[in-house]
C-alpha cells in the first residue's frame, strides 16, 4: 500500500497536454489514485473559472484551489477560504505592471477583465480557461476584489526584470511569480501552492509528508517543498527539476500518468 495519502497536481503544463486536453491515460491515472483509497486534488494558477471543465471528467471530490491557492473552492465553484489583494495594493501594483509595458489583467472570483480586447495572449487564455474576458476602460472602479493581477508578454526578460521590480516595490503585500513564461502572476500574500498542500493536509487529518506534488514551474515550487514526494514534469527546466524528488516525462508523454504510477508502487 502507498505510503502516500494526497497527490496534488498543478494543471497547465502538467496534468493538460499543451492543446489544453486531458488525456485517457490521466483519467485512467486518477481513477487508480481512487480506487487505491489516496485523495487527490489541483492547484493552478488559473482563475476559479477555468477550472470548471476539469471537475467532471476527473471526478473531483475535494476542494481545489485557483489562484495559486490563494483561493480554496469547493467542486461546486463555492469559495471555502477567498484572499483578495487591498485595493491600495493592487492599485500600486498596476503601476509596476504598466512600467514595463505588459498586457494587465485582472481577475476577481467569477470574472476576467481586460482593458485590450486585441492583447497579444487574450485569445490563448480564453481557450485555455475556456471563459471569456470583459472589456473595461478603467481597472479602478473594480480594485475591491482583486484576486489576481496578471503581466503578459512575449519578452520573457522584460518579464523577469518586472517579477524582479515587483517584488522589490511590493514586498510582502504580495506573491509575484511567473506562472508560464510570458504569465507573472500577482496573487495574495500570505498564500501559494505550499499554503494549499499545508491547507489540504490539516483538513484531511494527514501529514504534509504523506502528499505527492507534480508540477511544472516556478510556482510550483513551494508545494514541492511543503510535500514529501515531489515530480517536475520532463520538460520543465532544470532549475525548477532540481528542486523535485522525481523527475517524470513530459504531458505530451503522459507524465502525470507516469508519476501516479510511481506513486502507486510506493
Amino acid at each position: 500500500m502507498s505510503t502516500i495519502k494526497l497527490v496534488v497536481s498543478d494543471v497547465d503544463g502538467t496534468l493538460l497536454t499543451p492543446d489544453k486536453r486531458i488525456t485517457e491515460a490521466t483519467k485512467a491515472a486518477v481513477r487508480k489514485l481512487n480506487a487505491a483509497g489516496i485523495c487527490f486534488t489541483l492547484v493552478s494558477s488559473r482563475p476559479t473559472v477555468g477550472m470548471r471543465f476539469l471537475i467532471e471528467p476527473l471526478a473531483l471530490v475535494l476542494p481545489f484551489g485557483s489562484f495559486n491557492g490563494s483561493s480554496i473552492v469547493d467542486p461546486q465553484l463555492r469559495p471555502i477560504e477567498h484572499s483578495t489583494i487591498p485595493p491600495a495594493v493592487a492599485k500600486s501594483c498596476l503601476v509596476v505592471l504598466e512600467e514595463f509595458g505588459t498586457d494587465i489583467w485582472l481577475f476577481s472570483h467569477d470574472r476576467w477583465l481586460i482593458r485590450d480586447i486585441s492583447g497579444e495572449y487574450v485569445g490563448l487564455e480564453q481557450r485555455a480557461i475556456r471563459h471569456a474576458p470583459e472589456a473595461v476602460a478603467d481597472f479602478a472602479p473594480y480594485l475591491e476584489d482583486v484576486s489576481k493581477l496578471v503581466g503578459a508578454s512575449s519578452d520573457p526578460a522584460r518579464l523577469r526584470h518586472c517579477e524582479e521590480a515587483m517584488r522589490e516595490a511590493m514586498g510582502r503585500e504580495v506573491t509575484a511569480v511567473r506562472s508560464q513564461p510570458f504569465y507573472l502572476d500577482v496573487t495574495p500574500p500570505g498564500h501559494d501552492k505550499g499554503t494549499f498542500v499545508e491547507a489540504m493536509a490539516r483538513r484531511l487529518g494527514i501529514s504534509t509528508a504523506a502528499v505527492a506534488t507534480i508540477g511544472d514551474m516556478e510556482n510550483d515550487l513551494p508545494m514541492f517543498a511543503t510535500s514529501g514526494l515531489s515530480f517536475a514534469m520532463g520538460d520543465a527546466a532544470d532549475e525548477i527539476k532540481s528542486h523535485a524528488s522525481h523527475i517524470t516525462t513530459s504531458s505530451e508523454e503522459d507524465g502525470f500518468a507516469a508519476a501516479i504510477e510511481t506513486v502507486l508502487k510506493l
